[in-house]
């Protein structure tokens, strides 16, 4: 009689669906798994869904505060120096000013003569 599964076949057909999966382990393992914990263990964040590797940004370098500033207290220190600013500003042009008003007396001065 002629089976068709016989011992040699099955151990043969068991063998290579067990290649198969194994194979498939690796794969799994090389292509899904492993940049995953590269990137993790680079520091950085792994988005899974997108599989998109990112680096993570303190807020301190999007806001430009230093850690441990409230928002408050950035916003009064830079408020200060547009203060500050405005009253050198404000300086230079009364100087400017004083100036082009001694040099008019100055200019009539002259024509005076």
């Amino acid at each position: 009689m002629h089976r068709l599964l016989t011992m040699k076949r099955l151990s043969v057909l068991f063998l290579c669906t067990f290649a198969v999966l194994v194979g498939a382990t690796f794969a799994w393992q090389a292509l899904v798994k492993a940049p995953g914990d590269r990137c993790e263990a680079a520091g950085k964040w792994w988005d899974p869904d997108g599989r998109v590797c990112a680096q993570p940004l303190s807020i301190a370098e999007i806001t430009g505060r230093p850690n441990g500033q409230t928002r408050a207290e950035a916003s009064a220190e830079k408020n200060r120096e547009l203060v500050a600013i405005e009253h050198q500003l404000a300086e230079r042009k009364a100087a400017r000013d004083a100036d082009a008003d001694r040099q008019r007396a100055a200019l009539a001065a002259q024509r005076g003569q």
